[in-house]
């Protein structure tokens, strides 16, 4: 008979986005007059850049002509694309070969796929409070999970210890939920314990885009060591609004082997094996993002998101909220006020303040206490927002 993953009956019974959306819904059912300020998921709320518009309109074209039409692409990017984020990397000092560079459908897409590189009795290290995901693939996978904890006394940055063990290191900078930034010291610390272990670090870039302090590492692979044990996961999402366009990449070094096999060769095997590739299209779009226009057009995007960081934190600071993250990352990390629960807190605003935002709780038992604010809304809302929590809170 057949047999299910009976690792799915480990699973948490809801996805924590999921229950939000179920109590948001109900509260509108009752509520229908009301409007809601969303500062939870991190949904942007700018249009795709004049550039990559440009990009997808003459894609399209391309694909209503024989001459220029374009079927399958290659399975692991299009050369196009690789060597655009190649070329991106190298101007911030990082030299990649175009090959190390594989064209995704995203980061959350990317994160469960490239477990199945790993023997499925690996052990994940898991720096809690964590995006959910990174738990609940290992866990569908089979992986034994060991939990770091973080908190303010280490500024939401641990490091590693002497007793840490573990197969997989999941690493993400700037971080979700939490905004926190490992500096170049700090990281090189995980780079070398994790060459020290054989372990392999999942590095998740998404948010690299946030960091404006020039002191502060983007790339994994600016640090020494770490083209030997990391593998970097990166996507367009936030970077440049493609939530709903849906295009990533990922880089793994021709240096990277563990037990004899190489892992980048494994992944091609991976990807010429169980997808056809992102499509030309997304690609061409993507592509545009890394021109000297598209970067100026989604820095200024970026900009905008940063300034609704600023109008959140000032509210903060005015009512006497402690809080990571605002700088350098697009997520704000509050103690809730009161000694509420993170639930209880996001009951008080749903009900009083007609804000959504999302419970720290869902991103393990760290975050209980806590509560994450995004900052991808338009400025009007986010600043009607900033008023709310004037009122209620100061």
């Amino acid at each position: 008979m057949l047999k299910p993953n009976e690792n799915y009956a480990k699973l948490q019974d809801s996805y924590l986005f999921y229950h939000i959306a179920q109590k948001t819904k109900a509260y509108l059912d009752a509520h229908p007059e009301q409007r809601l300020l969303r500062l939870g998921i991190g949904d942007v709320s700018q249009p795709l850049c004049p550039a990559v518009i440009d990009a997808l309109h003459a894609a399209v074209d391309d694909q209503a002509s024989a001459a220029t039409f374009h079927g399958y692409l290659p399975e692991c990017g299009a050369p196009f694309f690789r060597e655009a984020a190649a070329k991106h990397y190298a101007a911030r000092g990082v030299e990649l070969s175009p090959d190390e560079v594989f064209a995704s459908y995203g980061a959350s897409d990317e994160l469960g796929d490239i477990l199945d590189l790993f023997d499925r009795g690996s052990t994940a290290l898991i720096l809690e409070p964590a995006y959910p995901a990174y738990v609940d693939a290992n866990v569908m996978a089979g992986h034994p999970i060991v939990h770091l904890p973080a908190g303010k006394e280490n500024g939401f940055l641990p490091l590693p210890n002497a007793g840490t063990k573990a197969d997989l290191i999941y690493l993400c900078s700037p971080n979700n939920p939490t905004g926190a930034v490992f500096s170049k010291e700090q990281l090189q610390q995980w780079v070398d314990f994790a060459n020290q272990m054989g372990a392999v670090i999942l590095f998740d870039a998404a948010y690299e885009a946030y960091i404006e302090d020039d002191a502060l590492p983007h790339s994994i692979f600016e640090l020494r060591g770490a083209r030997t044990c990391a593998i970097e996961i990166n996507s367009l999402s936030k970077t440049a609004g493609f939530t709903g366009t849906r295009l990533g990449y990922t880089v793994i070094p021709k240096e990277l082997e563990r037990g004899g096999m190489n892992l980048n060769a494994m992944w091609v095997r991976n990807r010429t094996t169980k997808t056809n590739g992102v499509s030309y299209l997304l690609q061409k779009g993507g592509a545009a993002v890394f021109t000297d226009e598209g970067q100026a057009q989604i820095k200024a995007q970026i900009a905008l998101y940063k300034r609704n960081a600023t109008t959140l934190t000032k509210a903060l600071d005015d009512c006497g909220i402690r809080y990571c993250g605002g700088k350098n990352a697009p997520y704000i990390w509050l103690q809730c006020p009161k000694g509420l629960s993170s639930w209880e807190f996001f009951d008080l605003l749903l009900t009083k303040a007609q804000i959504v935002g999302t419970p720290g709780a869902g991103f393990g038992a760290c975050g209980e206490g806590y509560f994450r604010f995004s900052c991808f809304g338009s400025p009007a809302d986010t600043a009607e927002a900033a008023k709310r929590l004037r009122e209620l809170l100061k």
